[in-house]
C-alpha cells in the first residue's frame, strides 16, 4: 500500500490507492470495470452494466432514509495517460506511483488519475461507509469520458432511477458547479507526397517564386518544444499556457519564408483535450544558409523565452543536427503550415453572462504524421454558447478548408445550461456554508462535463458537480490537494443527509 492510504478520510484514500493500481486508459476500461464488479460482488451490492460498458450500483437507504428520493453519485472510469518524455511507463499495465510533495498527492513522471479517480474513490466509499445516513443510492461510473463521453453518449436505458445527481469531477474545492461548456472536435486531413531529402533539389523559396540558383546540398535538424504547463483544454485555456504545436509552426513558418526550410515531420500534442506541452519538428535547409538560420534560429528562441517568461517559467526549446531524411512536398508543406500558424487558438469570447467564464475557446490539440500520406491535426471547440460552438468550428473548418484539407467533425456534446432554482443546488450550499462557516462560489465550468448529455436522456434531474482541489490535470504536473479532500468528503455526508 502507498503511503496515501495513512490519510483521512481512510476510506476513501485507501480506495483510491486501489484505483490508482488499475489501468485505464480512455477506451481501455475492461480492468477497472473489472475491479468494480469486483467491488459490487464481494460487497453484496446490487449492480447493472450497459453495453457501453458503463456500471451502476445500487444500495438502499440507511434507517429511517428509506423512503427519501434517490440520489446519483456519477464519475468516470477512464483517465488521460500522459507521461514526461523521459518516463518509462506503460499505462496498459503499470500502477500509477504515487507520492505525496507538500500537502499534495502526486504521480511520479505521469497523470496521477485523480481526475476522476478520487470522485470514484468518494462514490464507493458512500457505499460502504456505515457511519453515513442517506436515502437510496445510485453510483453511476461511465467509461470513455476523457476521448469522447461515450459511456454518457451510450448509458443504456433504465439505468438510472434517481431524482438528483451529484457529480464528482470538479476540480476546485469551495466552487459548487451548475453548468458546463458543450464541446466539438474538428480534424483536418492533409495527403502528402513524399520526395528525396532535397540534395540538388530546386525549391521554393517563401512559397512564392522558383529560385533558379544551383542545386544545393541541405543539412537536416530537429527542433524541440518541451516542459510546458499543458493542462486541460477547457479549464485552463484562460491562463495563458502556451501551446507547443503553435510555437514550433511559428519557427517553420519563418524558416520556410526566409530560409527556404523543408519539412520532414511534425509531431505534437496527443490528446484532444490537452493543450500540448511538447512538440518537435525536422526539416532541412540549404547548406549554404546553415549560418544564417543558425543565427536566425538563436535570435528566435530568445524571443520565445521573453515570451515564456512569466508564462510558462519551464519553457525548453532545443535544436540539433539530424542525419538526412525525406521531405514533404512543398504544396502540402506550405498548406499545413498557414494553416497551423492561421488558426485561432486559445479563448474567443469572454461571456457576459456570467463575468470570469470563458465562453468560447479553441485548442489547437494535436499534429500528428499517420502512416506514409497524411497529416492528421485535431481540434477541440468548446461553448456554453451552442450557436457560438457551431461558429467556432466553422472558423476552425474554414482555415483548413482554405488550406486544401479534408475536414472532419465529431459529433460533439451539448452543454449544461444552469438552473439557479434547484432544490439540489439549494441544499448543497448551505451544507457548505453551514460545515465551513463560508459561502461557496457557484458557477459554470468551461471544461465538459457529462452532465448535459445526461439532461438530454433524463430531463427531470437536478444535478450539481463539486469535488477536491486538482491542479495540472491532463499532464504530468496533476495533484491533489491532500487538505481538500476531507471538505470534500463531509460535503457530499451533509448533502445525501439533508436531500429528501
Amino acid at each position: 500500500m502507498s503511503e496515501i492510504t495513512k490519510l483521512e478520510p481512510k476510506l476513501v484514500w485507501e480506495l483510491f490507492d486501489a484505483i490508482t493500481r488499475v489501468p485505464r486508459p480512455s477506451k481501455k476500461e475492461e480492468k477497472i470495470r473489472e475491479f468494480l464488479v469486483d467491488f459490487a460482488k464481494k460487497h453484496n451490492i446490487d449492480y447493472q452494466t450497459d453495453q457501453t460498458g458503463n456500471v451502476v450500483m445500487r444500495v438502499p437507504g440507511t434507517k429511517g432514509y428509506e423512503n427519501r428520493p434517490c440520489v446519483i453519485l456519477q464519475s468516470h472510469m477512464d483517465m488521460v495517460c500522459e507521461k514526461n518524455s523521459d518516463t518509462a511507463f506503460d499505462f496498459d499495465k503499470d500502477p500509477i506511483r504515487t507520492k505525496i510533495v507538500d500537502g499534495w498527492v502526486k504521480a511520479e513522471g505521469t497523470t496521477l488519475g485523480a481526475d476522476d479517480g478520487i470522485g470514484m474513490a468518494a462514490a464507493l466509499a458512500a457505499l460502504l461507509d456505515p457511519a453515513l445516513e442517506h436515502g437510496p443510492l445510485e453510483a453511476l461510473f461511465t467509461v470513455d469520458e476523457e476521448t469522447g463521453l461515450t459511456g454518457a453518449f451510450g448509458l443504456g436505458k433504465g439505468m438510472l432511477t434517481g431524482r438528483y445527481l451529484v457529480n464528482l469531477d470538479s476540480e476546485d474545492e469551495g466552487e459548487i458547479f451548475i453548468g458546463c461548456a458543450g464541446g466539438v472536435d474538428t480534424l483536418a486531413m492533409f495527403r502528402y507526397k513524399t520526395e528525396a531529402a532535397p540534395e540538388g533539389h530546386v525549391f521554393f523559396r517563401a512559397f512564392r517564386y522558383k529560385t533558379e540558383a544551383a542545386p544545393e546540398a541541405h543539412v537536416f535538424f530537429r527542433v524541440r518544444v518541451s516542459d510546458l504547463s499543458g493542462g486541460h483544454s477547457g479549464d485552463d485555456i484562460d491562463k495563458g499556457r502556451m501551446n507547443s504545436n503553435k510555437l514550433v509552426a511559428r519557427l517553420l513558418w519563418n524558416g520556410a519564408q526566409r530560409f527556404g526550410l523543408r519539412l520532414s515531420r511534425f509531431d505534437g500534442g496527443n490528446l484532444r483535450n490537452a493543450i500540448p506541452r511538447e512538440a518537435y519538428a525536422v526539416f532541412a535547409v540549404p547548406s549554404g544558409s546553415k549560418a544564417g538560420f543558425e543565427a536566425f534560429y538563436k535570435e528566435f528562441a530568445g524571443e520565445l523565452a521573453a515570451e515564456a517568461k512569466f508564462r510558462e517559467p519551464n519553457f525548453k526549446i532545443g535544436i540539433e543536427e539530424v542525419p538526412a531524411a525525406s521531405v514533404i512536398d512543398a504544396a502540402t508543406q506550405r498548406n499545413l503550415l498557414y494553416a497551423l500558424v492561421g488558426l485561432p487558438n486559445g479563448v474567443i469570447e469572454m461571456s457576459l453572462a456570467m463575468p470570469g467564464l470563458v465562453e468560447t475557446s479553441t485548442n489547437l490539440a494535436s499534429v500528428k504524421f499517420e502512416g506514409d500520406d497524411r497529416i492528421v491535426v485535431t481540434t477541440s471547440q468548446r461553448s456554453s454558447v451552442e450557436s457560438a460552438k457551431v461558429y467556432a468550428s466553422q472558423m476552425i473548418e474554414s482555415v483548413f478548408a482554405l488550406a486544401g484539407a479534408e475536414v472532419s467533425h465529431s459529433e460533439g456534446y451539448p452543454g449544461w445550461a444552469p438552473n439557479p432554482q434547484s432544490k439540489l443546488l439549494e441544499i448543497t450550499v448551505a451544507s457548505y456554508e453551514k460545515l465551513f462557516g463560508v459561502k461557496p462560489k457557484v458557477r459554470a465550468i468551461h471544461a465538459g462535463l457529462e452532465c448535459g448529455l445526461f439532461l438530454e436522456k433524463y430531463p427531470h434531474l437536478e444535478m450539481v458537480s463539486f469535488g477536491p482541489t486538482l491542479r495540472g490535470v491532463h499532464s504530468p504536473d496533476e495533484r491533489l490537494e491532500i487538505a481538500t479532500v476531507p471538505k470534500f468528503w463531509d460535503l457530499l455526508a451533509d448533502i445525501l443527509k439533508k436531500v429528501e
